[in-house]
């Protein structure tokens, strides 16, 4: 059996001093491409980001090339302007939501009461609006990496956990214990 906790802040490891990792806290969690390089922002963390911002903008690129030979398709078979404007019009609105529910991930956690149906049922129409959730990976990491706020404030959250935690049962109990049981077996009227 393993001593091995996990909490919304990274998994608590063994025993030891100091702070970080080392003494028993959390670690971060790690964030796809990242790793946990957005904690001190070391080993690449600035290469990384700009690989990974010209990555999604070039897929958000290619997503609008493919989308475009669609819509040629669309012109050659002849289907009429209302369909056409249905199908740009259903792509702009799955975009539009893929782009917030993305953004939202990156801010949030997602409530896992509202896990439902209707949630996987949105999956098809995100994934229709595959090119709002890469410019919404595109835009972020312009930021920072993206979701690294959210992951931040938990990994901050889970240290002064920790610490709270850790200075609250600092001293040896079993010395206390001793001192107590002295003072119990001592009569009152002895003491000097």
């Amino acid at each position: 059996m393993s001593d091995e906790r996990t909490t919304p802040g990274g998994p608590e490891r063994g025993t030891g001093t100091g702070t970080g990792p080392a003494d028993g806290g959390p670690e971060p969690e790690p964030i796809r491409f990242f790793g946990t390089c957005w904690l001190h922002h070391d080993h690449g963390y600035a290469l990384r980001r700009v690989a990974v911002a010209a990555g999604s903008l070039l897929l958000t690129v290619v997503g609008a090339l493919i989308l475009r030979f669609a819509f040629q398709g669309l012109a050659i078979g002849e289907v009429g302007p209302l369909v056409t404007v249905l199908v740009i019009a259903g792509f702009a609105v799955c975009s539009a939501l893929a782009f917030r529910r993305t953004w939202d991930g990156f801010v949030r956690r997602p409530d896992p009461s509202s896990a439902s149906a209707a949630d996987r049922s949105a999956q098809s129409l995100l994934l229709i609006g595959f090119l709002g959730s890469l410019f919404a990976y595109f835009c972020r990491s312009l930021i920072e990496a993206p979701g690294e706020k959210l992951h931040r404030a938990e990994y901050a959250a889970a240290r002064s956990r920790h610490e709270r935690r850790r200075t609250a049962r600092t001293g040896n109990p079993a010395a206390k214990r001793a001192k107590n049981d002295q003072n119990a077996k001592s009569p009152k009227g002895k003491r000097k």
